[in-house]
């Protein structure tokens, strides 16, 4: 008689992207409107050498923090979004475009005393001819910041957040204040915190586990050259954990591709040949991507390789636009294919 021999299964091991579905990101930092007025341009004005553009199509985009809360959002996470906007006409749009977005305002606050910082650029086909900017750049009163203190306090209490994601250009929400103030609560609770940092207050976001300039807002602070040789990069990410004390260093290196390092173990990852449309929003995905692979613990590599990949695309496409998951997906399994067959 033949012993019926079960044999074990492999566990149901969720991949990478199915295990996005379960974060919750509470995304701090400066919202705006990105609008677009497009249009065909078949002469040059009589007042003066510049182009006629004759205007065919306006459209309004969630952007800054808000387009990281749509890359949140596209990975298949929760986001939880805290900012400050005006009392204008535009702050009634930015509130419009939310709820089609499927993204609360439950945290997003009002002030009389800054507009809803706008950026418009004009576009002839697919060539931006212009950008124009509404903002108001300095920090937010005593008052606005202890609010939006207490509303980031709110959450924590309420809701299992993940990763607290710090997005800053600098138009004044994220104030000293503010960031000491949500660090700190997150070292209270055990929660990562991952920075896009601007220029203003730089060196400001001590603590933070995962710091992520770009090539050229790390040389306007550094007294040395940075290169994009390692060895420069490496020198880099050693300076900022010494001012920092941060455990993650990631550099997005425009055209170079981008560079990582956690506690002296580093590595560099180029990029893959595209059709470029338009950088805009590459670094607000590439935060995205990085904050739900620290808060998932992946490893160095699969950090670098997806946030990579995940900015890659987004250049190809025209305007501030979320990543698709589903061609990130595709994209890192075929990295990883291309990789395992360069080994054997």
């Amino acid at each position: 008689m033949r012993e019926n021999i079960q044999v074990a299964q492999p566990p149901n091991i969720p991949s990478i992207f199915d295990s996005f579905n379960k974060l919750n990101v509470l995304i701090i930092g400066d919202v705006m409107i990105d609008r677009y007025l497009s249009g065909k341009v078949e002469r040059i004005s009589p007042e003066a050498p510049v182009p006629v553009v004759h205007l065919e199509n306006r459209e309004n985009r969630l952007g800054g923090a808000a387009n990281v809360a749509l890359n949140i959002k596209a990975l298949g996470a929760t986001p939880y979004l805290c900012s400050v906007i005006g009392e204008d006409r535009d702050a009634d749009l930015f509130l419009q475009l939310l709820p089609q977005n499927n993204l609360s305002d439950k945290c997003i606050l009002q002030s009389a005393e800054r507009p809803t910082t706008v950026k418009t650029r004009i576009l002839a086909g697919s060539q931006q001819l212009l950008r124009m900017d509404e903002e108001m750049t300095h920090d937010l009163s005593e008052q606005e910041s202890n609010n939006l203190i207490e509303c980031v306090r709110n959450i924590l209490e309420e809701q299992e957040i993940h990763v607290i994601l710090l997005q800053d250009y600098n138009k004044g929400v994220l104030s000293e204040e503010v960031i000491h103030a949500v660090i700190v609560e997150a070292i209270k609770r055990n929660i990562p915190t991952t920075v896009d940092p601007k220029f203003k207050n730089f060196w400001a976001y001590k603590d933070v586990t995962l710091f992520k300039p770009n090539l050229k807002e790390i040389r306007s602070q550094m007294a040395t050259s940075v290169t994009t040789e390692l060895d420069s990069l490496k020198n880099t990410a050693h300076y900022i954990r010494e001012k920092l004390n941060n455990h993650y260093t990631l550099i997005t290196l425009s055209e170079k591709g981008l560079f990582i390092d956690k506690n002296n173990e580093s590595l560099m990852v180029g990029t893959h040949p595209r059709q470029i449309a338009d950088v805009s929003g590459a670094g607000d995905t590439v935060i995205s991507v990085a904050s739900l692979g620290l808060a998932l613990g992946l490893s160095i590599e699969e950090i670098a390789i997806l946030s990579n990949l995940a900015g890659g695309q987004v250049c190809e496409k025209l305007g501030v636009v979320p990543v698709d998951k589903g061609q990130l997906q595709v994209e890192y399994e075929r990295y990883k294919e291309l990789a395992v067959g360069s080994r054997q």
